[in-house]
């Protein structure tokens, strides 16, 4: 960030961006600019009059969001442009640094990318079910998912890895790189104003991903650890990061726990094309493929078609995403029968309920 100042299409910025800006701002006095980084209170923003450090109101913004800063003796971000694509996790607290929007569920990790890289290391192991929950994000969220195979040098049989990954990545480009090297770098690069995040678990080599995309050191890394060959932790805030040769990526912490959202309904269909297709040529329509007569996808299984640990992660996150969208709905009923006590109570103490 040694810029003095942000050319705003260098950030991503397009006339579909400048008539948001023109709709929710009317005063001169705001200045647009890209969130890179939010912290309790404050959050850093690239503008073409360099990089300011702005406070905001009840409602954090989300590193990657365009907003209006008001500027003075004390910038203060003023409006936020409403998002074109967001990562969204659920399951976690509220945070006044998250990004949330007064909903405990939902977990704003990054907003208007244009490709969502899920990076999942060649070794010491590859989790499948884990790339197919960061895919189940990444499909609803409106950006291009593209699973990264990282440390590509390490794996044992790349090939067979590959082929795994693939049949767990429906319809998604995957790749493998190795940053240390430099193969596969050129698959991933981002053109100018091309925003990319990057989602995976702990020691994965994001860092070192990014530096290599960079060119130069711009995040701090770690060695990997002696006994498992996992790489440290080292990332411990979203930081979107404006790259010499064109783009911008913004690094996150290791995901520990990737909870599905509320509404990850339409992220799943598409991360489970394959089930899906086959549940079309069931016999029953409600068929939840479990001992029902003439269905399809047990069929496909029974054939080696379908892979028993593929059906059995689409029956989890199914079941973990009908029971987060009950949780909201039961949210969203407390939520009206509080407020209707309120009024309620009001009217009360002023008589207006009296005949």
């Amino acid at each position: 960030m040694a810029s003095s100042h942000f050319p705003l299409p260098e950030l991503g910025w397009d006339g579909g961006w400048a008539a948001a800006f023109t709709e929710h701002i009317e005063h001169t006095e705001h200045l647009a600019g890209r969130v890179a980084r939010v912290d309790k209170g404050a959050c850093t923003v690239l503008t073409e009059q360099g990089e300011l450090r702005a406070g905001y109101g009840a409602e954090p913004p989300c590193v990657g969001d365009w907003v209006a800063v008001r500027t003075g003796l004390v910038p203060r971000v003023r409006a936020i442009l409403p998002r074109r694509t967001a990562v969204v996790r659920g399951g976690v607290g509220r945070d006044s640094r998250s990004g949330l929007s007064g909903d405990s569920s939902r977990h704003v990790l990054a907003a208007n990318v244009d490709v969502a890289y899920i990076v999942e290391p060649a070794a010491p192991d590859t989790d499948l079910g884990r790339i197919e929950r960061l895919l189940a994000l990444a499909w609803e969220s409106g950006a291009e998912p593209v699973v990264l195979i990282t440390k590509a040098d390490l794996a044992a049989d790349l090939p067979g890895l590959l082929d795994a990954v693939a049949s767990a990545a429906v319809g998604a480009r995957v790749h493998a790189v190795s940053a240390l090297d430099g193969d596969g770098l050129d698959a991933v690069r981002l053109r100018p104003g091309r925003t990319a995040v990057l989602l995976g678990p702990s020691g994965a080599g994001k860092s070192t991903l990014v530096n290599a995309l960079a060119g130069r050191p711009v995040m701090r890394t770690g060695e990997v650890r002696a006994g498992d060959g996992r790489g440290r932790h080292t990332t411990t805030h979203r930081e979107l990061l404006l790259l010499d040769g064109g783009g911008l990526v913004i690094d996150t912490p290791g995901l520990r726990r990737i909870g599905l959202s509320d509404d990850v309904a339409e992220g799943l269909a598409q991360t489970f094309a394959d089930v899906e297709e086959l549940a079309a040529g069931c016999r029953f329509a409600d068929c939840a493929h479990e001992t029902e007569p003439g269905c399809a996808v047990l069929a496909a299984v029974e054939s080696g078609d379908l892979p028993p640990r593929r059906l059995a992660s689409w029956r989890r996150l199914q079941r973990e995403a009908t029971w987060m969208a009950g949780r909201a709905d039961a949210r969203l009923r407390a939520e009206q029968t509080r407020k209707w006590k309120i009024i309620h109570k009001e009217m009360r103490r002023s008589g207006r309920n009296r005949p």
